[in-house]
């Protein structure tokens, strides 16, 4: 009789940051002039999961 292989055991699944819905990166506007008017949006990293994407835990 053969032996059967015993399969790892999955991970627990890894909840995602909120603010960056997991992908590390958040909107961040761009502002110019001395009345630091809004021109645009550029990507910045996630300050709540440091560019991981994970939740942190607490």
């Amino acid at each position: 009789m053969a032996a059967k292989k015993k399969t790892p055991p999955r991970p627990p699944a890894v909840k995602r940051c909120d603010p960056c819905k997991g992908t590390g990166e958040v909107p961040v506007s761009v502002r110019i002039g001395r009345k630091r008017r809004v021109v645009g949006q550029q990507n910045g990293l996630c300050l709540n999961c440091l560019g991981t994407g994970e939740a942190p835990t607490d």
